[in-house]
């Protein structure tokens, strides 16, 4: 099968085909000529209308310089509602067969008010989180402001969102919790100590941050470590 006989239509059809040495060889065929990004464009948004498992492997394996294309359509469903989700749900699988280019992926903020999209991205960010080289101050920040709000979301089901949501919500927030302090825990301690200081965020350190400090462990970093010393890129 030459590469120009090949469409994009043949490469979807084939994706999910018992044949799996013919969809691989449309794989094999098609995406090296896939110059302007059309057929990652299109695999992306099969992906979001099918849940393909086989469009999600094809995915996980493009190489650079095809990741740009690609992360380009992922921020760009990322900002469609109705997409978001199962946008989510694609990057947790990338982010699992940790492709190389993955430490160039633009964390998007958990400002979503649907239960389950928080859920699913701050799975997504528990994951990513040490797989990135050199977060950097800024975006420390923004990790630290992405727990504050979620705190504060899980503390409160202004929704009437069902339990089980709320506490695999918990459960989620928790994990980014252990996530930020064994990473950055002088510049993580900094930020708790600074934000649930204020009067408005006292109730919400009283129930969800106390028990989750209460279960942990005083880090050595906090004796012999510094916050400058986090962010170092040669540590």
């Amino acid at each position: 099968m030459s590469r120009e006989q090949v469409s994009v239509s043949e490469l979807l059809l084939s994706l999910d085909s018992s044949e799996l040495r013919e969809a691989e060889q449309v794989r094999a065929a098609f995406l090296p000529s896939d110059k302007g990004g059309a057929v990652l464009s299109s695999l992306v948004d099969f992906y979001l209308d099918s849940s393909s498992s086989q469009a999600a492997l094809l995915l996980s394996a493009i190489r650079e310089p095809h990741h740009k294309v690609l992360l380009e359509k992922l921020n760009e469903s990322l900002g469609r509602p109705g997409t978001r989700l199962a946008t989510l749900t694609l990057l947790g699988h990338l982010i699992r067969k940790q492709p190389p280019w993955i430490h160039l992926i633009s964390l998007i903020p958990a400002t979503d008010g649907d239960v389950l999209i928080l859920i699913t991205g701050v799975l997504v960010l528990v994951t990513l989180l040490p797989m990135i080289p050199q977060a950097g101050k800024q975006h420390i920040n923004d990790f630290f402001d992405v727990f504050g709000r979620l705190t504060s979301r899980s503390c409160k089901n202004p929704g009437h969102v069902p339990m089980v949501y709320m506490v695999h919500l918990h459960a989620g927030v928790y994990s980014l919790f252990h996530r930020l302090y064994g990473m950055f825990p002088c510049n993580f301690i900094s930020y708790l100590r600074l934000h649930y200081s204020m009067k408005e965020n006292l109730d919400t350190f009283q129930e969800v941050v106390k028990p989750m400090l209460d279960h942990v462990r005083v880090h050595p970093e906090l004796v012999t470590g510094t916050q400058d010393y986090e962010l170092d890129p040669s540590r």
